[in-house]
């Protein structure tokens, strides 16, 4: 059952400028709505809620979470930050209410005294949220900040910017919560332990801002379970504090409900098992997607004609790919590289890492560089497709200076179509000592031989030429 229903008339306007139309709601809610208030569920014989005190710490913590389901959830209705955290800050009974909401969807788990872990939080609300959008439309802002009472007039919400201390207040708390020496003269336990593992304070402080609900992860209940699980998969314990600061999220999940499911599920798509050490180090943020979101792109690279043996390479190599939108990045960039003739699927099982550069800032420039040099737009998709990692280097730091170097060079603009590879060997120990050993001697290579080729072979090739020269 539905909590509230509402009958509204509404201006249409455009969201993603942040704007919110002008509105009239007339809101009628059930007579039992049920509310968190330092409690947790419990359920009679007939399923009817009531409640009993438990530890704040876990009231806290879900508050928390189901702040950032809501978060990311008007984000995706095209909110900015600025405005989802003005919203957010306005609305703490509705937070209480999606937390009750956890509390009656899962209620067995409360019984038992097992905490929810992120995964189950976000699968709990998402669903609940967007029937309330399906339900209320371009209004839900009015639903949620004025949970449960309907507002009292007609008003038009603009978005304004929020005072400093209403963004930064949980996080304050939060940071202050890691940072607080207790009665023994300590830091918190779990405090300690990421010390002791190599995280220094001050990162322990921005892995909290940057996520709040780490600051009340308990030590036995949600770190040390994930780090001795990385460990078991052979993760360096070096490697540990950079997981941890680039995805503290990964403690709030469950290894045996969540993590291990998810891992077999993208072992599924090819996720080299041997290999989950380095692919965890280099996206620790994969194990955190939904299915629907790996399948979603998984589906796209295979609508580009990869196999699936490539797919499962590119899952393993870049993992990143999981986290690049398929309409909104994928198919964009897909389509400018088609229009240059290049063999999209060819250049994303190269250079997967393309793909998650943006159009205008990064290729668009790297493309008019060429072309002002007197390439054809066929040539640079040619180069493009011989050596797909030409887009991912600096104009100013790496093609410019070694094109400036090439114009002292004996070859011709082609030479670049057929070994484009050369932006990718460093200037300075490997382009300029090689050609002025090839120089010295007098003879000729192709841009190839002078770089490709290991110390010992390009020796034994520049000898060769020497010689042949000598007897000619």
């Amino acid at each position: 059952m539905r909590a509230f229903s509402a009958i509204y008339s509404v201006e249409p306007t455009s969201l993603s400028r942040g704007f919110l139309p002008v509105r009239r709601i007339c809101l009628s809610f059930p007579q039992r709505v049920f509310f968190c208030k330092a409690k947790s569920a419990e359920f009679g014989p007939d399923g009817s809620l009531s409640f009993r005190t438990v530890s704040h710490t876990l009231l806290v913590a879900e508050k928390e979470e189901a702040k950032a389901v809501l978060t990311l959830f008007l984000r995706k209705q095209g909110l900015s930050n600025a405005v989802a955290a003005r919203i957010i800050n306005k609305s703490d009974l509705f937070i209480n209410h999606l937390v009750s909401r956890l509390h009656s969807v899962h209620k067995s788990r409360y019984l038992v005294g097992r905490e929810l872990t992120t995964l189950e939080i976000r699968d709990a609300l998402i669903p609940y949220l967007e029937s309330l959008l399906e339900e209320h439309g371009n209004v839900l802002v009015d639903v949620v900040e004025n949970f449960p009472n309907p507002p009292g007039k007609e008003r038009s919400i603009v978005p304004a910017s929020p005072s400093t201390s209403n963004l930064s207040s949980k996080k304050v708390k939060a940071v202050a919560r890691v940072s607080e020496i207790g009665p023994d003269g300590q830091l918190p336990a779990h405090v300690l332990y990421l010390i002791d593992l190599g995280i220094e304070l001050e990162q322990i402080k921005a892995m909290t801002r940057k996520f709040p609900a780490f600051a009340y992860y308990s030590l036995e209940g949600k770190i040390k379970p994930i780090v001795e699980f990385l460990l078991e998969l052979g993760v360096p314990k070096s490697d540990i504090p950079t997981i941890l600061i680039k995805r503290p999220q990964l403690c709030g999940i469950s290894i045996s409900e969540n993590l291990i499911p998810t891992m077999a599920y993208l072992e599924n798509f090819g996720v080299d098992k041997r290999q989950w050490a380095k692919v965890i180090h280099r996206f620790p943020a994969l194990l955190t997607y939904s299915r629907q979101k790996v399948k979603a792109s998984v589906d796209y690279l295979y609508e580009l004609g990869l196999s699936a043996e490539s797919v499962g390479k590119i899952l393993t190599r870049c993992p990143h790919i999981i986290s690049y939108n398929v309409d909104d990045k994928l198919r964009p960039t897909a389509g400018y590289f088609r229009s240059m003739g290049v063999d999209v699927a060819v250049l994303l099982h190269r250079s997967p890492q393309t793909f998650g550069l943006s159009i205008e800032a990064n290729l668009k420039p790297v493309t008019e560089f060429f072309l002002e040099r007197g390439y054809t737009e066929a040539e640079v998709g040619t180069m493009v497709s011989r050596y797909g990692a030409l887009y991912t280097f600096s104009l100013g730091e790496n093609l410019i200076p070694k094109w400036d170097f090439f114009l002292t060079m004996d070859y011709p603009n082609s030479e670049l179509v057929k070994f484009p590879q050369y932006f990718g060997y460093s200037l300075e120990d490997r382009i300029k000592p090689r050609y002025a050993l090839v120089k010295e001697s007098g003879v000729k290579l192709l841009l190839n031989q002078v770089l490709s080729l290991s110390d010992i072979e390009f020796g034994k090739v520049l000898k060769r030429k020497v010689k042949k020269m000598l007897d000619d």
